[in-house]
């Protein structure tokens, strides 16, 4: 009895040693977090930081605005992920299309046995064995098939799986145009604005220190009672108020390039200079506006993108009817087996199936009302989208009317500032008050001119907008190369057409 309990207890334990073990093991090939190191982090931190700026083109000179625009087109990052999706997109149509193949599979397999595959019979009435035990195939035995088949259900479906695959690439083309029409937007704004910056740049300094002399000046009067307090204090706040205006404007002027630089995609605080041209050569679009908005019906991205869209709808809603058709399924295939017991090793064959899932039918009639409502629903997306670029024409168009009088303004405004500067200096007396009313003059100039540049690049982003508004590109279909020099030369070329596209009121190509 002693012994039996011992017996029991020790396999027991050795049940208990073996869970423990399983469970042991078990817990070592869990998965657990991992963060990343210190050095994985500051790695990770070069090497993106290199990839950013990697393979640009140095900037050996100053930037004209076809180079900005070109360097933005280039090596902007944003435009470069749509550029990788438009890859993708053709990839997956690559695959869509291979899938309209038949499929071509090849097998091959290898058996081995510890005893033979031997069988009996049995008789049905007697329930006694009838013959001895017999075996048909080897111990080891050794397959090869290759079969060719073709479902046209399959084929079906995979048709129309590739023409929205087709559609998708279109789909996704259109959505790069788009970011690169905004992106030329924003770099005419940035580029007017990095340009009034660095024209002013050197200017803010030279006011700061005088107005920092002058409040020296006028505490130091104060000290010495030359002024009554009263008029000391409104003195010294009147310089602190300009003193705290040029600050803003300085801080304003620092952001106006970095802005521009990621744009570029320049590094973060690379040093560069800009050439602007000579003047505000102000822009103009004449084009009348039935024409103009019959040129956005036919070249907006967005418009483009909802017809594609609608056509996947119309291709998905195929798609879902073919589901409905039975599948029929050619067969040809080879085989080969390497069983002695066999009179023939090596076989052909041929086939056809036919499978219909006939419960599909009971939900077609909500396969086909929710293909319509697809289809619907994205015929009406287009229709308010249509409607909605149309109104953006005219506002647009709008837009640029109003930024080109408001720029005309600020022009006038700060000439009339720069006469005042002018006649202040000549008539500046030394004494505290001159100085004042000379630092006040010279602030409000070079705000004014500050805000000219800030209106023109309002106007040229209201420009960019309408040309963006109306899908026209920054670059033509055809490049002559990839590379900066060809891009900016494009660029330059089709702003020439845009131009006289506007002033001659024709149609688009």
């Amino acid at each position: 009895m002693s012994s039996s309990h011992t017996s029991k207890s020790v396999r027991a334990g050795v049940r208990h040693s073996l869970i423990a073990a399983v469970a042991t093991a078990l817990s070592a090939c869990a998965i657990h977090p991992q963060h990343f190191t210190d050095a994985e982090a500051v790695k990770a931190a070069q090497t993106g930081r290199a990839e950013m700026t990697a393979q640009q083109e140095a900037v050996t000179g100053p930037i004209t605005l076809d180079e900005a625009m070109a360097r933005a087109i280039h090596y902007n990052l944003d435009h470069r992920v749509k550029i990788m999706e438009e890859a993708l997109a053709q990839k997956q149509l690559d695959l869509s299309n291979f899938d309209l193949l038949p499929k071509l599979t090849t097998a091959a397999g290898y058996t081995a046995r510890d005893h033979l595959l031997a069988s009996r019979s049995v008789g049905l009435a007697s329930g006694s064995t009838t013959v001895p035990p017999s075996y048909s195939s080897e111990k080891n035995d050794r397959t090869y098939d290759v079969g060719f088949s073709w479902n046209l259900l399959d084929f079906g479906v995979s048709y129309y799986e590739a023409k929205e695959a087709s559609d998708q690439v279109l789909v996704v083309e259109q959505r790069r145009r788009k970011v690169i029409q905004l992106m030329m937007q924003q770099v005419r704004e940035a580029y007017w604005e990095a340009a009034g910056a660095q024209r002013l740049h050197d200017k803010i300094e030279p006011l700061l220190e005088q107005a920092r002399a002058a409040l020296n000046d006028s505490k130091q009067a104060q000290q010495e009672q030359l002024r009554t307090p009263l008029q000391a204090l409104n003195y010294q706040r009147e310089l602190l108020e300009i003193m705290r205006q040029l600050e803003v404007v300085r801080g304003h002027l620092n952001e106006a390039k970095p802005r521009l630089a990621s744009l570029m995609d320049l590094e973060p605080g690379s040093s560069f200079t800009l050439a602007p041209n000579d003047g505000f050569i102000l822009p103009d679009f004449q084009m009348p506006i039935d024409q103009m908005e019959e040129t956005a019906l036919e070249h907006r991205p967005d418009l483009l993108e909802a017809r594609y869209s609608e056509r996947i709808s119309v291709n998905e809603g195929h798609k879902a009817l073919a589901k409905l058709l039975p599948g029929i399924e050619l067969s040809v295939g080879t085989h080969y087996d390497s069983n002695d017991f066999l009179t023939y090793n090596a076989w052909q064959d041929a086939g056809i199936r036919v499978s219909w899932n006939l419960l599909n039918l009971l939900n077609a009639g909500n396969i086909r009302h929710t293909a319509a409502a697809q289809l619907a629903v994205a015929h009406e997306q287009r229709l308010a989208l249509t409607m909605a670029v149309l109104t953006q024409v005219r506002v647009a168009r709008s837009d640029l009317d109003a930024k080109r009088h408001e720029f005309d303004l600020m022009h006038q405004l700060s000439d009339i500032d720069q006469q005042i500067l002018q006649h202040t200096r000549n008539a500046t007396q030394a004494n505290a008050e001159g100085k004042l009313e000379e630092i006040r003059s010279a602030t409000w100039a070079m705000i004014s001119e500050l805000r000219v540049y800030e209106t023109y690049g309002e106007l040229q982003g209201a420009y960019g907008n309408l040309l963006a508004t109306l899908g026209l590109d920054p670059v033509p279909e055809n490049v002559k190369g990839h590379d900066l020099a060809s891009l900016e030369q494009a660029i330059a070329q089709e702003r020439q057409h845009w131009s006289a596209l506007g002033q001659a009121g024709g149609k688009t190509q």
